[in-house]
C-alpha cells in the first residue's frame, strides 16, 4: 500500500503509479475554473483530489511491465489443442478525447510447449488497456504481449468495444460498436484454425 502527502493529507493507493498527485490535483483545479464552476463550492472542494486519484488509476498501465503482469505464470505443456479465454472485460480511455471506451476481449491460441496461467490474460489487458488508446493499438499489443512470452503455434485477439466519444457527442450514435481483430501465425495463415477460433467465441456453451 503507497501512501502520499497531498494538501497535508496522507493518502494510501493500492496501486503503483509514477504521476504526481499534486501536480495532477493542481491542473483538474484549474480546469474546472476555466469551465465557469466555482471550485470552493462544497460539491468541488476535493473534485480535484479525486479525479487525480481516478486518473492514475486509470493510467496504471504506463507503470506496469509485461514481465511483472505474467510474473512465474507460464507452464509446461504437452499438448497443441486450441485454448481460449473469451468475454473479459476492459475499460480503456480514447487518445484522441480522453473519453472512456470499454467492452469484451476473447482471446485464443495454440499452444508450443508452454500455456499461460488463466489469470495472466487479465493482466496483460488490465495493463495495455488502462492508458491513453486506440481499440485498433490494444488489440495488437495484447496479440503482440502473449506471442513474445510464450511464442505459441498462433494466437488471435477480437475486441468488441463501445466508444463514449461517438455516444455522448459527436455523431452520437448509442448502438455502434467496433470490433476489431488481430491474428498471428497459424490463426493468420490457416483459414480452419481461424474460423474455429471465430466459431468458438461466438457461441454460447450451457454449464
Amino acid at each position: 500500500m503507497k501512501k502520499i502527502i497531498i494538501d497535508d493529507e496522507e493518502i494510501s493507493l493500492s496501486f503503483e503509479t509514477e504521476v504526481n498527485l499534486n501536480n495532477l490535483a493542481t491542473l483538474v483545479r484549474e480546469f474546472i475554473k476555466e469551465l465557469g464552476e466555482d471550485i470552493n463550492r462544497d460539491g468541488l472542494k476535493r473534485t480535484p483530489l479525486r479525479v487525480a486519484k481516478a486518473w492514475a488509476y486509470l493510467t496504471k498501465g504506463y507503470f506496469q511491465s509485461l514481465e511483472k503482469a505474467v510474473g512465474n505464470g507460464i507452464f509446461e505443456a504437452t499438448h497443441d489443442d486450441m485454448i481460449i479465454v473469451k468475454d473479459i472485460e476492459f475499460y480503456s480511455l480514447c487518445e484522441h478525447h480522453m473519453l472512456p471506451f470499454f467492452g469484451k476481449i476473447h482471446i485464443g491460441y495454440i499452444p508450443n510447449k508452454k500455456i499461460l496461467g488463466i489469470s495472466k490474460f487479465g493482466r496483460i489487458v488490465e495493463m495495455y488497456s488502462r492508458r491513453l488508446q486506440i481499440q485498433e493499438r490494444l488489440t495488437h499489443q495484447i496479440a503482440e504481449a502473449i506471442d513474445k512470452v510464450i511464442n505459441p503455434l498462433g494466437v488471435g485477439v477480437v475486441v468488441d468495444g463501445v466508444h463514449l466519444c461517438m455516444m455522448m457527442r459527436g455523431i452520437e450514435k448509442q448502438n455502434a460498436r467496433t470490433v476489431t481483430s488481430c491474428m498471428l501465425g497459424v490463426f493468420k495463415d490457416n483459414i480452419k484454425t481461424r474460423e474455429e477460433f471465430l466459431n468458438l467465441i461466438n457461441s454460447t456453451i450451457k454449464l
